[in-house]
């Protein structure tokens, strides 16, 4: 897979320089490899192996199938996504997963990363609330996306439409979304400024995929400047950041080892923040490429809440990464501005504009722009663009819940996800 990769940059240089020379070094740091992703290949003499740093986090209590793989039994592998997806063991290139490990290391085999003890040792770092306690109780109940009456209409309207249309556009629907992959694939959302809704978008966009795929999907969060991600995404508290995980990231690794690190979403999928609720330095791109190169390994789709542009993470992100989303606020200068955005990924060498699509936000319900004369502004640059309604539970900040969301809005994120992905799967 590690080879296929390498094949994807080259024919797709990045237009920040390094070409794929940053995969082959990331590699060779998270394993002493050049290039084939396996550890202790490829190795250049004398260069140092990365060790762990920081101690493994409590795993939970074995389950009944991990039990099973004591006696034997091949409960240990994760379970292979349907439709020809590859599961997370075969895409991190590991191996089987069901060989029982053996109860004595071999003595040809590489020693395990030990700590120096001349080193003092990092501590794991504490858990943070994503919202001050005395905040949870000063919130109302959420309310509903629609109205009351619109909702009784669209009961009624129901009554009287075709179900054989509505299942098969449904059924459509899904199959987009659950296309197989064989490597992980990664969206990026950015937008020109904060407070348009990228967070919103990044978060409708990570459920939407939970919902309809059946193998690991990760919503990740490349922007450290208190961003609103974890609380849209419904996380109680965070502990482990991008930033932490960096140096502690290892090719031999399971999937089980890295989701210890993860905050699980309770609809299903799991959250990587940038930061814990305080204010700190900003997101390195090192940093970011080391991470999400070593995460798709283990996750299908990742769905990344870069920085704002013009900012040098959410670049990089938007140079790397399979598809691209851009959130457009429903404004003049907003979609001006998301024109000038889409006219420099028209410039970049491996056509970005053909893997990209633009999400047309509405944070008000009187906007003063004609929602058809700015998309067609934006079509003009040759994406498909998407609108997304303005829509009373999203305005009303705090964890997205998706029972409450307006019909009109699922619809929209179902489609924003359909047309993500079969740009992200084309991408080879």
């Amino acid at each position: 897979m590690a080879r296929e990769q390498g094949d994807q940059w080259r024919e797709q240089p990045s237009a920040h320089g390094g070409g794929d020379d940053w995969q082959r070094d990331v590699l060779r740091e998270l394993g002493g490899g050049s290039g084939s992703g396996r550890p202790g290949t490829d190795a250049r003499p004398g260069e140092p192996a990365l060790r762990l740093v920081h101690p493994a986090p409590p795993q939970p209590a074995a389950t009944a199938s991990e039990a099973a793989s004591d006696t034997g039994g091949d409960a240990s592998r994760p379970p292979d996504a349907p439709g020809g997806t590859a599961s997370p063991a075969l895409m991190s290139g590991a191996g089987p997963a069901d060989e029982p490990a053996p109860e004595r290391p071999s003595p040809h085999a590489a020693p395990a990363p030990v700590h120096d003890p001349r080193l003092p040792a990092a501590p794991a770092p504490e858990s943070s609330p994503t919202l001050d306690p005395r905040l949870l109780l000063a919130l109302k109940r959420p309310p509903h996306g629609d109205s009351v009456t619109r909702r009784t209409g669209r009961a009624l309207r129901k009554l009287t439409s075709s179900v054989a249309q509505d299942v098969a556009e449904q059924t459509r629907i899904a199959r987009e979304l659950q296309q197989p992959v064989t490597t992980g694939r990664v969206v990026a959302v950015t937008s020109i400024r904060g407070g348009v809704g990228k967070s919103t978008v990044s978060a409708l966009l990570g459920r939407t995929l939970n919902h309809y795929r059946h193998d690991p999907v990760l919503t990740l969060e490349a922007d450290a400047a208190l961003g609103t991600l974890p609380v849209r995404m419904g996380a109680e508290a965070v502990r482990w950041t991008l930033a932490d995980l960096a140096p502690i990231l290892h090719p031999s690794m399971q999937l089980t080892d890295v989701t210890g690190y993860l905050v699980p979403v309770s609809d299903g999928g799991w959250l990587l923040p940038a930061s814990r609720g305080q204010v700190g330095p900003p997101l390195d791109m090192v940093s970011y490429r080391k991470v999400t190169l070593a995460l798709r390994r283990y996750f299908a789709v990742s769905v990344v809440d870069c920085e704002t542009l013009p900012g040098e993470v959410a670049r990089t992100a938007m140079d790397t990464a399979h598809a691209r989303v851009v959130v457009a606020p429903a404004t003049a200068e907003g979609v001006g501005a998301t024109r000038q955005v889409l006219d420099w990924l028209a410039r970049l060498p491996h056509s970005a504009l053909a893997t990209t699509v633009v999400a047309l936000v509405s944070n008000t319900p009187d906007t003063l722009l004609d929602d058809k004369t700015a998309a067609g502004h934006l079509k003009e640059a040759g994406v498909t663009v998407v609108a997304v309604p303005y829509d009373r539970h999203l305005a009303g900040g705090g964890p997205i819940r998706t029972d409450l969301l307006a019909h009109t809005t699922r619809q929209a994120a179902l489609r924003l996800a359909a047309e993500v992905m079969e740009r992200a799967v084309r991408v080879r």
